[in-house]
């Protein structure tokens, strides 16, 4: 798109939210079959044009190093058949899911005999703002569609010809299927300045969703008239009770860390009870260093661990994404949830323990969207939870909280049914 000036652009973005805002009202009322096709079509046509939308997505790869992407950036950033099959397969998933709208939440029959439903409805308008992964492209839209929001998509200029290829396939088969022009939109101009329009247009939008850095999502949330789904960082603990079995213990812990380090759901932070720490932690120790992890303690956890650097108030509160992690000894229960509710980021947390009374007392004080009790905090992730496709995990507490699904993109309504009732 060309945009000559800022008053085209304001302009754009108008219409733009304009005709999404059209597009969910046709969405509310369409029928779960409807959808269902669009999915299913869209998951064949993306079979049929594995080899052309690989075309395309050469040229996001060739101008890759002049984004300066990563070498690991760039391997995401590439569509290759098993991913473009990946993201089919997704989108299959979706369609086999139950249908969300329309589901009655909570029924009850007050003595006057109204009936009082609670019902399940979309949101309405969707932003979607994201970065690098083109994949994300068809997930997003296809949760979005399925629990009957309009999606505005807002990807990054390194996949600009990708996600188009991606969102005029989606398109093609919305058309053929008779869903409504414009539930599925891509802004068409990588003009930063064009978040911020939209960022305005709370009249026609109704919710924000930043996927990516954490300067990304801090200037959503703060440009932002509508409500914003928030993931700032994924500062993840793992706390080893005094009660915690050794063999489970490490292998939670390992997990946690090194199974996958660059996403939000790995260990950042280990805590470990004073009671279990002189014969856990020179184990642990050796396990990490075998995972060429770099270790930061306290005072307590260096005199078991002679490798480990001191850590400092910025490591405890760290999200590395990397090699690297912190450890701290407790002496109670009460100091470990304490610890991680001062420097953890609200995402997932984690005991190992035998105690269940223990457990229960984690689980209850500790603020974070999941607690994982003697199992990886890894396992925080919307398809792991049974949810299928999920658009981000949210650290926030309104409206929704953890792996967003397709009922964390909903609301409801009240629907009321008498046979003449009147208030007297």
């Amino acid at each position: 798109m060309a945009v000559a000036d800022q008053v085209d652009l304001s302009q754009y973005c108008l219409e733009t939210a304009q005709q999404a805002r059209r597009a969910s009202e046709a969405l509310s009322v369409a029928g779960g079959d409807v959808k269902n096709a669009w999915l299913r079509r869209s998951a064949e046509l993306l079979r049929e044009r594995t080899e052309a939308l690989a075309e395309v997505n050469a040229k996001d790869l060739e101008a890759a190093p002049q984004y300066g992407l990563t070498p690991a950036q760039i391997d995401r950033l590439r569509l290759t058949p098993a991913v473009v099959e990946s993201m089919a397969t997704g989108l299959e998933e979706v369609a086999a899911l139950g249908e969300p709208i329309g589901e009655v939440i909570e029924s009850t029959v007050r003595p006057n005999g109204l009936v009082i439903n609670k019902v399940r409805v979309p949101l309405g308008v969707v932003f979607f703002i994201y970065e690098s992964r083109p994949n994300v492209t068809a997930d997003a839209a296809a949760i979005c569609v399925k629990s009957g929001n309009a999606v505005i998509l807002r990807g990054g200029k390194e996949a600009a010809h990708s996600n188009r290829a991606i969102v005029d396939l989606l398109a093609e088969a919305a058309e053929e299927v008779g869903l409504p022009e414009g539930a599925v939109q891509l802004v068409a101009t990588t003009d930063r300045a064009a978040v911020g329009h939209f960022l305005q247009l709370s009249d026609y939008i109704d919710l924000a969703i930043p996927r990516g850095g954490e300067g990304l999502i801090r200037r959503v949330a703060a440009e932002a008239r509508m409500p914003v789904i928030k993931h700032f960082t994924g500062n993840c603990h793992v706390y080893v009770d005094r009660s915690a079995d050794e063999d489970v213990a490490e292998a939670i812990t390992i997990n946690s860390k090194c199974q996958r380090m660059g996403v939000c759901n790995a260990a950042e932070s280990l805590v470990v009870h004073r009671d279990a720490a002189a014969t856990f932690l020179p184990r642990i120790g050796k396990a990490l260093a075998e995972n060429s992890i770099e270790m930061r303690g306290d005072a307590r956890a260096r005199a078991l661990l002679p490798q480990a650097k001191p850590a400092t108030d910025e490591d405890f509160a760290a999200e590395y994404l990397g090699p690297t992690i912190s450890i701290k000894i407790v002496d109670t229960l009460d100091e470990a949830i304490s610890h991680i509710n001062r420097y953890g980021s609200k995402h997932t947390d984690a005991i190992v323990t035998r105690d269940l009374d223990a457990a229960r007392r984690f689980a209850a004080g500790v603020d974070t969207a999941a607690v994982m009790i003697n199992a990886s905090t890894r396992f925080n992730d919307g398809g792991q939870f049974g949810l299928g496709a999920e658009i981000g995990i949210s650290t926030d507490k309104f409206h929704a909280r953890g792996p967003c699904g397709m009922k964390e993109l909903t609301s409801y309504k009240y629907v009321v049914y008498g046979d003449g009732q009147v208030r007297s």
